[in-house]
């Protein structure tokens, strides 16, 4: 028989279970938060970078030679996946200046006698302006047309050597003595989709949790109904924070787990660790950054200020995590700054299980990282239940 205490404990924890679905039913920036803008960035980004790499990138050419060679070089230029020659200059001026006004990001200037050196066996100079105000278009670029100066380079010096009757073993070993093969290793592909989406979408509900998890705290002090929290949760801080996070957790859970089957089983981004591994590392994940939001708001116990300090720990994120520069070539300082990141443990985590196929006891550390940030508000339980209770609202 269940004793009359124990039920009482149970209609508490449900009463702010329901206290907390009328909240959620009631207030727009739950439904945004929770579902919107999470499903909106999944769908957006990964059909931004649908193609995974951006192609026909307008570029320009200057042709001073204009010669059956120097044509060629032109239309094989255009030829390029990644590049639409999308005009001829007469000069470098006009190229530049259309640089300038963002017509193009690059273009090919070929000088004057181009051909004429290259028939007497001379070493002419081709170059290649770009852009890289624009990072990946002005390097993308860059690449084909590197790629294209030293293909002419190459069917230059076999037109010369077939004339002067060298075999096609002899020309190859005389213009590739070396031939070198390149093998990426976890995105073959070089797909940008692959490579941004997988850290891009679990680091915006990064900041989604850590914002919600703040305003949904920080609201009962601003209206002033922490004591009737408290009151329902019988003076207890566990159940008053686990009720009152219950739904928003769930459908953060159920979010995540659907961003991970529509990344690995739709999409098909590598994955060679298991959907399952995945799927613990997300749900600890999300467990991770409430409790570093809870946090937030026992450092910060207004709910501007523990908004303002949940958004900034969640954009830089983005730039520590070692997402976009490894983290081992910051000072070291920063890279100790960034193991207080979610996201940096994630990051881990992913490589370890998605790129490498490895099990989660081959990254424990990680995985403990995530268990102390949950554990972590637990550190500070006194002062979270004397902040909720006592508090004073400071605009």
């Amino acid at each position: 028989m269940v004793s009359a205490q124990g039920r009482n404990n149970d209609t508490g924890f449900w009463n702010i279970v329901r206290r907390e679905f009328r909240r959620v039913i009631h207030d727009p920036v739950y439904g945004f938060c929770l579902v919107i803008a999470p499903i909106f960035c999944l769908v957006f980004f990964t059909t931004l970078m649908g193609k995974g790499l951006p192609t026909d990138l307008p570029a320009g050419v200057v042709d001073l030679d204009n010669t059956t060679t120097t044509r060629m070089v032109a239309r094989n230029l255009d030829a390029f996946e990644q590049t639409k020659v999308v005009a001829h200059y007469a000069n470098v001026t006009e190229a530049r200046r259309a640089m300038q006004r963002g017509e193009i990001y690059a273009y090919f200037y070929i000088p004057k006698g181009t051909t004429e050196k290259v028939n007497r066996q001379e070493s002419p100079t081709v170059s290649f302006y770009t852009n890289n105000t624009f990072l990946v278009a002005g390097s993308l670029l860059g690449k084909d047309m590197r790629m294209m100066a030293e293909l002419a380079s190459g069917a230059a010096g076999r037109t010369v050597l077939r004339a002067k009757g060298a075999t096609e073993s002899q020309m190859m070993a005389f213009l590739q003595p070396i031939v070198i093969e390149t093998h990426p290793i976890g995105n073959p592909w070089i797909n940008y989709n692959v490579y941004l989406s997988n850290i891009l979408i679990p680091g915006i509900l990064g900041i989604f949790l850590f914002m919600l998890t703040v305003y949904t705290i920080g609201l009962e002090i601003k209206w002033g109904t922490g004591r009737e929290l408290m009151a329902l949760a019988e003076d207890n801080i566990f159940k008053a924070v686990t009720a009152k996070l219950l739904l928003q957790t769930i459908f953060f859970l159920t979010v995540g787990f659907l961003i991970m089957v529509y990344l690995y089983a739709i999409l098909h981004f590598p994955c060679y660790g298991g959907l399952w591994r995945m799927l613990i590392i997300m749900a600890l994940y999300v467990l991770a950054c409430e409790g570093m939001g809870l946090f937030m708001l026992i450092v910060l116990p207004t709910l501007r200020l523990g908004l303002s300090f949940a958004s900034l720990w969640g954009v830089i994120s983005f730039s520590i995590c070692g997402m976009s520069y490894p983290v081992i070539a910051m000072d070291g300082w920063i890279q100790g700054l960034s193991l207080l990141f979610p996201l940096r443990h994630y990051y881990l985590l992913y490589v370890n299980t998605a790129l490498d196929g490895y099990a989660l006891s081959n990254a424990w550390p990680y995985v403990m990282a995530f268990v102390g940030f949950i554990l972590l508000p637990v550190l500070f339980v006194g002062r979270l239940k004397n902040i909720i209770k006592n508090m004073e609202y400071i605009p």
